[in-house]
């Protein structure tokens, strides 16, 4: 499993993403959207999917990884309006960070789902 140290905003990790039906889950990467603060008090990370999928019907709130190769993914990837809460003891692994402009287009989009 990771490192015990504080996560950060826009950080990927590699995690058992449980399926919204909640029976199973996939290792996948996921980007962290919750604050190094949380992190301090909670043991626990909220999270988003990113998947190398792309669907031709535009997803809402979906949005294409810009810098994907720097943040560390193996392919282009899409990160997907599918958000969860995991302990930070199931991170597998860590694999990078989102560019400046893809956290830009996170908060955005968290903006969009959150209201």
């Amino acid at each position: 499993m990771a490192s015990e140290s504080i996560y950060q905003f826009g950080e990927i990790v590699i995690v058992p993403f449980p399926f919204t039906n909640q029976a199973e889950s996939k290792k996948r990467p996921a980007v962290v959207i919750s604050s190094p603060a949380y992190h301090t008090n909670r043991p626990d990370l909220l999270i988003m999917a990113i998947t190398s999928q792309a669907h031709t019907a535009p997803d809402f709130a979906a949005f294409p990884v810009v810098d994907w190769q720097a943040a560390g993914l193996l392919k282009p990837s899409f990160a997907k309006p599918v958000l969860t809460t995991l302990e930070q003891a199931l991170v597998i692994r860590r694999m990078g960070s989102f560019s400046p402009r893809d956290q830009h287009t996170l908060r955005q989009m968290l903006a969009q789902i959150l209201g």
